[in-house]
């Protein structure tokens, strides 16, 4: 197995911050309204695909996609997502950079799924509202959101929807990756990735 250079970490943290910006981007959106809220599953893995599909192009060795992901929870628990969500995304970046492995880092077929796959870390953003619901409902309250966005939030994000709003993350991630792959179409060839 190669092992990771200082170029490799380099490469992923930039990336890794250039993921963190188009989250903190989308999130803002967030304040428009409660429903924005839940599309982020449509929203980010479109957003995060172009950077991302450049990102697959320089990936050749195992740990890229899985260091990542951990980065991102650490950003996610530091700017108050908390822990909840950590497994789901530390979970999602190793799957994915398995998946992307399988296909030697070269396979395009393999790319879309590894994509599709990583983009479930996107649901952790869900799961304080899931898992402490009560108390996410009264931090709404306390933070100056109205009782209808609250009850507009946990009409879409809860129990019986997030198996729906996960599988959206990963068929938007699949879908991004041809987006991404048709604006980053020379990396992908300079890279060997077919």
């Amino acid at each position: 197995m190669k092992k990771l250079t200082t170029k490799d970490f380099i490469t992923i943290g930039i990336f890794t911050a250039i993921w963190f910006v188009v989250e903190f981007a989308c999130g803002m959106l967030g304040y428009i309204h409660p429903y924005v809220v839940a599309s982020y599953v449509v929203l980010l893995p479109l957003a995060g695909s172009i950077p991302m599909m450049l990102f697959y192009t320089k990936t050749e060795k195992f740990g890229m996609i899985s260091i990542m992901s951990i980065l991102i929870a650490i950003i996610m628990f530091v700017t108050g997502m908390g822990y909840l969500g950590a497994p789901l995304i530390i979970a999602s970046g190793v799957l994915a950079d398995l998946i992307a492995r399988s296909g030697r880092y070269k396979s395009f077929k393999s790319t879309v799924l590894s994509y599709g796959v990583f983009c479930f870390w996107i649901c952790a953003n869900y799961f304080p509202v899931i898992v402490t619901a009560e108390s996410y409902r009264q931090s709404l309250l306390d933070g100056g959101f109205s009782a209808e966005y609250a009850e507009a939030l946990f009409s879409v994000i809860n129990v019986k929807t997030i198996a729906v709003l996960m599988l959206l993350c990963f068929v938007f991630g699949c879908i991004g990756s041809f987006m991404g792959k048709a604006v980053v179409k020379k990396h992908f060839e300079k890279a060997g990735i077919v």
